[in-house]
């Protein structure tokens, strides 16, 4: 009897959804999707929220909800690495921060090395030393693939077959990226002291691609991972 006076009992939400009286099924939707995005080990896309809620609801409307609930909480819904995920309100990460460890640091080569590849991608280690002007040092690369903020695309389809690098899910959610076009323009790089002056004549940057798929000119590594050899990142 006991048991079923629990199941008869109505679980009550942690917080009211506007207008849940009028649509219990939004109300739980939301709440699905919480539980969705609480449980996730990394963003979760919206597609795969969708396929556990009604077919009758509007996801976006279901987040939307669910980002208001989280507003001004210790924690907030936001985008990530085209998804949605939990994090810690900006202005309380200062309390976490020594529960996180040391900062992952990388040296003003690596940067300059991750920053080319986010906005050149694809690109190859010796488009990366055109670009920059210099060597890329040895291990360099290595160390941004370790980070997880670099990956392996394909090989160019020029002489040599030389590996083509691109950015990560892991690079869009440590700089707070929901996506590559959401990375700072010329301006906005201009406005925060990340470029003097005028720069020289005829300089622009290059509007990143959200499309992940290879290009025309790159094919896919899957050949040398189906015959057991690692492609090296010095390639």
């Amino acid at each position: 009897m006991n048991e079923l006076i629990r199941l008869a009992r109505p679980v009550e939400a942690p917080f009211k959804v506007p207008g849940a009286e009028a649509l219990p099924a939004h109300a739980e939707a939301v709440r699905i999707a919480e539980a969705l995005v609480f449980a996730a080990q990394a963003p979760l896309p919206l597609d795969e929220i969708a396929a556990r809620l009604p077919p009758e609801l509007d996801p976006e409307l279901v987040m939307d909800d669910l980002r208001r609930l989280y507003a001004g909480r210790g924690v907030n819904l936001v985008r990530r690495a085209g998804g949605f995920a939990f994090r810690t309100a900006p202005d309380l990460a200062y309390l976490l921060a020594k529960e996180d460890g040391a900062p992952r640091r990388l040296s003003r080569a690596a940067l300059e090395t991750l920053a080319i590849v986010a906005y050149h991608q694809p690109v190859t280690r010796a488009e990366i030393e055109d670009i920059r002007g210099v060597a890329v040092a040895r291990g360099t690369l290595d160390v941004l693939l370790a980070a997880g903020f670099v990956r392996m695309r394909g090989r160019r389809r020029t002489p040599g077959r030389p590996i083509t690098y691109g950015t990560t899910l892991a690079f869009l959610d440590h700089f707070g990226l929901d996506r590559l076009s959401d990375l700072p323009g010329l301006d906005e790089l201009k406005a925060a002291g990340l470029i003097e002056g005028r720069g020289r004549k005829g300089f622009t940057m290059p509007i990143p691609r959200d499309d992940d798929a290879l290009r025309e000119d790159e094919d896919p590594l899957e050949a040398e991972a189906l015959a057991g050899e690692a492609p090296s990142p010095e390639g």
